[in-house]
């Protein structure tokens, strides 16, 4: 089971608003810049975000039905803010991943651990 939704909304008014600064500079962390789907207002969200090839995985820690996730489905993408570049991502797809085979062992350990194994996968547009 996913982090508790409480928290998220904790998060959400204390936390990310630290956390989205240092997390486009911190591996394993990044920040999703997408359109909110009614106000068409841009949101950044920090993330857990897990790259191979041109395959972005996002770690979904408070499950699948959040707004961010919700979001980037609707408008097809986003741009995702690592490691000090802007990458755009597309083609966004929900993955139930008991394996967590994506992510790298020692961040696998910790999904398992909290019960997480829904993903969010997009593709970097070349």
């Amino acid at each position: 089971m996913p982090l508790p939704r409480t928290l998220a909304r904790m998060n959400r008014v204390g936390l990310n608003r630290i956390i989205r600064h240092v997390a486009p500079f911190v591996p394993g962390l990044g920040v999703v810049l997408h359109e909110g789907r009614k106000s068409g207002r841009v949101y950044r969200t920090p993330v857990n975000v897990f790259a191979k090839d041109s395959v972005y995985t996002f770690a979904l820690t408070y499950g699948r039905d959040s707004d961010w996730v919700r979001n980037v489905q609707a408008a097809g993408g986003c741009t995702l803010r690592a490691r000090g570049r802007h990458v755009r991502l597309t083609h966004p797809r929900l993955v139930h991943d008991e394996t967590r085979a994506a992510i790298r062992p020692l961040e696998r350990m910790f999904l398992r651990a909290f019960g997480v194994a829904d993903f969010l996968v997009l593709d970097r547009v070349d």
